[in-house]
């Protein structure tokens, strides 16, 4: 594991993002494997950023989100495709033909999910993956289990994911009890894996991916196994390592 500990999300985004645009540079059709939440949006700005100043171009570039929340539909203002296109896609010049993200409410989850997957290893597999992680130590939306998961389907989310959550729902009530994700042999295909990592909230789980066993009591320990991936963590999330 590259692990990095850096002084600000500033700086971690720019890391990231650096990581991504070799990628984009270097191959004729990059495949990007994105994620939601607050950790990715710095890394976001700084792709933008580049764009802008025309030091890339995502016109070749396909993109498959981790996963979607169940129960809203793509349109509500917390479903993970507003996310994207609010903090990356409406802002470049990629095609919304070559923009993957999961349904979360697929009329057969399990047809969508086994597509879904056959859609990533079509596009030559994730060449980058971008993650965070949660609270519980999950990636995507990965819950602790007796064991790990394979590739992508519906999972029914804890309640300290569903309250990490809350912060972004008008009430409790509105939080999505299931989501459609990745699964962890999915996430461990790509070729190569960024975890970002910030808050003090999340320091003990970054102990136990990077420390502990690999279990899938904590999922992101998984990523021991995989020879190819950075972490990048902000002093407090790095404060028990």
């Amino acid at each position: 594991m590259d692990i990095r500990v850096f002084d600000s999300d500033c700086e971690i985004g720019k890391a990231a993002a650096q990581i991504i645009i070799d990628c984009i540079k270097t191959k004729e059709k990059p495949v990007l494997g994105l994620a939601t939440g607050a950790s990715p949006v710095p890394t976001y700005k700084c792709l933008i950023d580049a764009y802008n100043k025309g030091e890339i171009s995502f016109k070749n570039v396909t993109t498959f989100n981790l996963d979607e929340y169940c129960g809203i539909p793509a349109s509500d203002k917390n479903s993970y495709y507003t996310f994207m296109h609010e903090n990356l896609f409406n802002h470049i010049d990629i095609s919304e033909d070559n923009v993957n993200i999961p349904s979360g409410n697929p009329e057969n989850v399990e047809e969508f999910c086994s597509a879904y997957d056959k859609k990533i290893k079509d596009a030559g597999g994730i060449d980058v993956q971008v993650l965070g992680i949660g609270r519980n130590g999950h990636i995507g939306f990965n819950e602790p289990a007796e064991k790990f998961t394979k590739g992508t389907y519906k999972v029914s989310l804890t309640e300290s994911t569903i309250e990490a959550n809350m912060i972004y729902f008008d009430s409790p009530d509105d939080v999505p009890r299931e989501a459609v994700t990745m699964g962890v042999e999915s996430i461990l295909d790509a070729k190569e894996i960024i975890l970002i990592a910030e808050g003090a909230a999340k320091a003990q789980a970054v102990h136990d991916m990077i420390k502990g066993a690999v279990s899938p009591s904590c999922p992101a320990s998984i990523l021991q196994r995989h020879n190819n991936v950075h972490i990048f963590l902000d002093r407090e999330a790095a404060a028990l390592l």
